[in-house]
């Protein structure tokens, strides 16, 4: 059932009148329009002999509400090239859906797809082989072989061997089998299946790594053989690693053994033995490469041997290292390394991408030279390029000329598509030099396929390619880029006829001696923009502004198109979106700033931003409202016990209220203790805090500035939060409520710390809309 064909709201909610009801109504509606849009999550290419066509294959996905999921589907897409100035793509006429499908992925030479289907609730792990026309074959892994393959996008690894014969990935180790009882307290031993009367026993508790990972088993290697199907795990990995982002090392000519490369994470913190603290977005977890000999199977009669292999550290020299590519010649092994972030403790930095030779016999590259191709950027010349940030890598990232490197990043308060020559280290912007974001999708040979938005504008498929170098100087090659027709325009068309009025701008903000900070602009009413600045202030006739603020706080609110801040814009709000310092994207001195200074230099950098979009007269002072999640809700909090005077209503996801109660209860103690003290903190970091530390915890909190809050806030939490812990947010409601302050909290039973599930995604933001409109007139 599609989620716009739910049926009407028409009883009264929680007690409101009729017309809050019926608003209620309105506002949902108008949020299922932006719900409805799908997302295009990845795509790939797959070219001719001729290089005249190509074949394009999109993986994208829609909320269904109702459901409470998300629908995965694939659109295909013909591409004829009859001049490299004329692209046409031929769209199939209906996509396919991908149900109970947790990832696709193409052999190299596309002729293939692995398609997993992961068991639920003990069922077996699905590996089906797909050819051109039929299904090849399908594989089915009981649990007592491995649980679920890792399809979160950190873990996650598969990878095809050249000859497609293998598939090496990462899933979950089965869990050892446990002790039963019956009703007379015998003891069965370990079974697979639950007899009458009995029941397991729990045994020893296992540490996970904490948020979205609770309850998963440890990430491990393994191979299976396609035409056999015999599945194995790849033996000889020390048994503390977690493992993934494994590749198929290159064949060797004067070799018959193929290597796996692959990342191994260890329970470590500042160089030392450690619990596993929490891993997602956090990239100052210790990670290193690691390279071992793929499993041979060997008959002998009718039993099948694995030989055991060496595992073999390289890149010794780097204390984090990740996405591992090898180029098309395989003579270069390139990473990333978020070395800044494991050193001074920020859960994320401005990252840095390294090579090194490429060697078949893997014992030299211990000692192998690594070259440093992007170094860290610390304060980037103004409008400059600042670094590498929020980095991913695709699969196959390179151009036709094995050495061009094209991967996405974030540039200011902006992504772009960057160019990077992995022998000189030269990085080029190719994407246009727009305050849009643009992120790339797919390599077509020398062309590249990715995805423009900005908030004002829904995201479009753009196609592009390098102009002749000789009609350009000193050998700077420009981008031509083509918009593609998508077949899904007609739900575009409603959203973009929504934000047809709207607009937006980055404003410079400035903050005293230092660099400015950004801040977005995005204006209801195409009359509130910047060209009206030099208006004298129009009391009464702003638009309500809602100041947005990012958690992280290393993370960044970038221009690309966002469905729940669009919703906002079309209530008729004006949003005021802040890059404080400590916002990646701009270098690493700013980055690092901001340590040890939360709850006062964020604050100063949020006041200062309010206070500028004010005098160019796009706020009104008596219509503010505040909405952040995480460190956003920290910040958010902070501010209307600081400023109370400044805001009108305010609302939280999920916040950071009480450090000192945080920290005994979160996946990321480090994070306290490093945001608190700056990188000082990594040397006392503990997990039974002084009498001292608890007392600094509480005075960076928000709570403690609650006695003067005076403003609504609505509160929407996650219970099953291990980042930070419903607790935290509970117990700042209560005091609240105990002071009198007018409080509404939702919490939401199954959800995560991002509250990303399509229901209750839905619930927060129309109820944030509502909830701004009732106490934001």
């Amino acid at each position: 059932m599609d989620a716009s064909q739910a049926a009407p709201l028409t009883a009264n909610l929680e007690g409101q009148d009729e017309s809050s009801t019926d608003e209620y109504a309105s506002q949902a509606k108008l949020l299922q329009e932006f719900t409805n849009v799908s997302t295009i999550n990845k795509a790939w290419v797959f070219s001719s002999s001729d290089g005249a066509s190509s074949q394009a294959m999109f993986s994208m996905s829609q909320p269904d509400l109702v459901a409470n999921k998300k629908r995965t589907y694939i659109l295909s897409s013909h591409i004829s090239k009859t001049s490299s100035h004329e692209i046409n793509f031929h769209w199939s006429p209906i996509p396919i859906e991908q149900v109970g499908v947790s990832t696709t992925v193409p052999s190299p030479s596309g002729s293939k797809f692995l398609i997993v289907r992961n068991g639920e609730g003990g069922s077996p792990t699905k590996l089906e082989i797909w050819g051109p026309s039929q299904l090849q074959k399908e594989i089915c892994i009981p649990q007592s072989v491995h649980g679920p393959l890792y399809t979160d996008g950190w873990f996650e690894g598969i990878s095809w061997n050249p000859d497609e014969t293998l598939i090496s990935y990462i899933a979950e180790e089965p869990q050892p089998l446990k002790t039963m009882f019956d009703g007379l307290g015998n003891i069965n031993g370990g079974k697979t299946e639950k007899d009458c009367g009995t029941w397991k026993i729990q045994g020893d508790w296992e540490e996970d790594w904490g948020e979205t990972y609770s309850g998963k088993g440890k990430p491990s290697l393994y191979i299976v053989h396609i035409n056999s199907g015999h599945v194995q795990a790849v033996e000889g990995i020390p048994k503390h690693l977690s493992v993934g982002q494994v590749v198929w090392a290159p064949p060797s000519l004067n070799q018959t053994s193929q290597y796996l490369v692959f990342v191994g994470w260890a329970p470590e913190y500042n160089s030392q033995p450690s619990r596993k603290l929490g891993i997602r977005y956090c990239y100052n977890r210790p990670c290193y490469l690691y390279a071992v000999e793929a499993p041979v199977l060997k008959q002998k009669g009718e039993e099948l041997r694995n030989d055991t292999s060496k595992v073999h550290m390289i890149a010794q020299g780097l204390r984090s290292a990740f996405l591992p590519r090898f180029s098309p010649d395989g003579k270069a092994l390139v990473f990333l390394s978020a070395k800044s972030s494991v050193d001074t403790g920020a859960h994320c930095a401005t990252n840095s991408l390294h090579k090194l030779a490429w060697s078949s016999n893997v014992e030299l590259l211990s000692s192998v030279k690594i070259v440093d191709l992007v170094p860290v950027i610390m304060c980037p010349e103004d409008g400059g390029f600042p670094g590498l940030y929020y980095s991913t890598l695709l699969h196959k990232p390179w151009l036709s000329d094995g050495n061009s490197m094209i991967m996405s990043s974030v540039w200011g308060s902006s992504e772009v598509v960057l160019s990077i020559n992995t022998t000189s280290g030269e990085v080029l912007r190719i994407s246009p030099n727009d305050s849009r974001s643009w992120n790339v999708l797919a390599i077509d040979g020398d062309n590249v396929l990715a995805v423009c938005s900005s908030l004002v504008d829904p995201p479009q498929i753009k196609y592009g390619y390098p102009l002749d170098l000789k009609e350009h100087t000193n050998g700077i090659v420009s981008w031509e880029w083509l918009d593609i027709s998508m077949p899904f325009l007609g739900y575009l068309e409603k959203i973009r006829s929504l934000l047809s009025s709207k607009s937006y701008s980055i404003l410079k903000i400035p903050v005293g001696a230092k660099p400015p900070i950004e801040a977005i602009y995005v204006s209801s009413d195409g009359h509130q923009s910047l060209e009206s600045c030099n208006e004298v202030q129009r009391n009464g006739q702003c638009n309500p502004l809602i100041v947005v603020l990012h958690g992280g706080p290393h993370s960044t609110f970038l221009t690309s198109y966002s469905k729940n801040l669009a919703f906002l814009s079309s209530m008729g709000f004006n949003l005021l979106l802040v890059n404080y310092r400590g916002s990646l994207g701009f270098g690493e001195e700013a980055l690092q700033s901001l340590l040890g200074k939360v709850g006062r230099q964020d604050v100063d950098d949020v006041l200062a931003a309010i206070d500028h979009v004010f005098k160019l007269g796009l706020a009104e002072s008596t219509k503010i409202a505040v909405l952040g999640g995480s460190h956003g809700g920290f910040l958010t909090t902070h501010l209307i016990g600081q400023a109370p005077d400044r805001f009108c209503v305010a609302a939280v996801r999920n916040p950071v209220c009480n450090i000192a109660l945080m920290i005994g209860t979160t996946d990321i103690p480090d994070w306290c203790y490093v945001e608190t003290y700056g990188s000082a903190g990594n040397s006392f970091f503990t997990e039974a805090p002084s009498l001292e530390h608890l007392s600094v915890f509480y005075n960076k909190s928000p709570i403690s500035h609650i006695s003067k809050v005076k403003v609504p806030v609505l509160f929407l939490l996650g219970a099953q939060d291990l980042r930070v812990p419903v607790s935290n947010g509970i117990q700042y409601a209560r005091a609240l409520k105990e002071k009198g302050v007018p409080v509404k909290t939702i919490v939401f039973p199954n959800d995560v710390h991002g509250i990303d599930r399509p229901q209750s995604d839905f619930e927060s933001f129309l109820n944030i809309g509502l909830w701004f409109k009732k106490y934001c007139k």
